[in-house]
């Protein structure tokens, strides 16, 4: 390739910094990426190609250098370097860890992490891009090749910010990825934008669940060269949902579509419920779109919605519709029935209280913080049959029993779990039921 990096090139960057090339770690369409060492220490350099390498792109760097990432999840410029000539140039970020894993290894079966741990990329993954949007910013790009996630953890990391464009003002030279393009980007109706940027995320998050394309269906098996016309007929001017409640005409073909059969009824009806008004008339409104915020308090029902099966201990997930009509929860692995645990209930918030359940700052400080951890459920080694909460906080709880008496709960000590009782967390009250 013209002008590619050979192993010991050296660079400066515009704040004088030099970097000497170790290694090609990938390449796309925009540049190649390498891995770069300054003072010991390895980071990621992505550099453009000729044709890529414009003053709108050098603008877009400069600004987000000036700006600074969201936060540590963006792995986000932070140095321009410059070739001699000045003709090419590439930005330095912070190199992503190995244990990190693209989507498309979840897709091709190369990795399995749990249900448990999908839930939290979605929660994260949305909360990062929530956080993008409220600095006024456009992503462009949400797909597969720009979202990295750890399999144990659930913790997610954010690449190929250089496309990231101030909302409203588009600069970027990216429209997006094939399938995850919204559909007034596909029919050339409109640029990207935070309403577009909703619509990629759905995909994103739908594909990662369900394993399948949500308007991949009868209509997409029925033809048979993908070519540029039918991916603008599937994508943009006629698009129709998989699991379309009025329109079954796009139905996944058995033996040929399988996975979105069977993961859709995994899955409890309040997200499918999401799923459907982003692929109905999400598709045709981009105002109707879910926000971040109705995902993340959904994601974050799942994250501590999950039953184990007594027989198998497969995950299942908690499903309010099935209580509200007196459905049992099934194992869709064994078809055992799951018995379903007291929960904590706390405005919208559900958590299930399994033996190893946690809870957390979103909980019972009422942010978004699904990582900090405040209390657990505890079980009283003397009576193993009395399970309670344990204050992990530095903070007093107070337990509201239910003839309206009262109890301190200091840290470190627990609080008896016992249905109609209730906790004040001093912001947010939980109820046992």
């Amino acid at each position: 390739m013209d002008g590619e990096l050979k192993k010991g090139t050296l660079l400066t960057s515009e704040n004088g910094n030099k970097y000497m090339v170790d290694s090609l770690l990938g390449e796309g369409g925009q540049g190649a990426v390498y891995d770069v060492v300054m003072e010991g220490k390895h980071v990621a350099l992505k550099w453009y190609h000729k044709d890529k390498a414009t003053s709108d792109q050098r603008k877009i760097l400069d600004n987000l250098i000036e700006k600074g990432a969201p936060d540590e999840h963006f792995l986000w410029p932070e140095d321009l370097v410059i070739a001699e000539n000045g003709k090419r140039f590439g930005y330095i970020m912070p190199i992503r860890p190995k244990e990190y894993k693209n989507p498309v290894a979840l897709m091709k079966g190369m990795i399995n992490p749990s249900f448990l741990t999908l839930c939290k990329v979605a929660y994260n993954v949305t909360l990062e891009y929530q956080k993008l949007h409220k600095l006024g910013y456009c992503y462009s790009d949400i797909s597969f090749g720009n979202l990295f996630f750890d399999p144990k953890t659930g913790d997610v990391l954010i690449c190929d910010n250089d496309n990231v464009s101030v909302n409203g003002l588009y600069a970027s030279q990216v429209l997006g990825t094939p399938r995850f393009m919204a559909p007034e980007i596909v029919i050339g109706q409109a640029k990207p934008s935070r309403n577009t940027d909703l619509y990629s995320l759905a995909v994103l998050i739908f594909y990662m669940f369900i394993v399948n394309h949500p308007l991949e269906g009868a209509q997409e098996a029925s033809i048979k060269c993908m070519d540029i016309h039918a991916m603008r007929l599937i994508y943009g001017e006629n698009p129709i949902f998989i699991f379309d409640p009025d329109n079954k005409t796009n139905r996944p073909v058995p033996g040929y579509q399988d996975n979105a059969n069977i993961y859709w009824d995994i899955f409890p009806q309040n997200v499918k419920d999401l799923f459907t008004i982003s692929f109905t008339t999400g598709l045709k409104d981009p105002r109707q779109r879910v926000t971040e915020n109705t995902w993340l308090e959904i994601f974050a029902n799942m994250i501590t919605g999950i039953i184990r099966c007594p027989s198998c201990k497969h995950e299942i997930f908690y499903d309010t519709s099935k209580e509200e009509l007196g459905v049992a929860h099934t194992c869709w692995h064994c078809s055992a029935t799951a018995k379903v645990p007291v929960k904590m209930v706390i405005g919208r918030k559900v958590i299930v209280l399994n033996k190893d359940s946690k809870i957390y700052a979103k909980h019972t400080i009422g942010n978004s913080d699904m990582t900090t951890i405040t209390g657990e459920v505890s079980i009283n080694p003397n009576n193993p049959s009395m399970w309670g909460i344990k204050n992990l906080t530095q903070d007093n709880w107070t337990y509201i029993q239910e003839d309206g008496s009262q109890i301190l709960v200091p840290p470190q000590r627990s609080a008896l779990i016992k249905a109609n009782a209730k906790i004040d967390f001093g912001v947010e009250i939980a109820e046992f039921k």
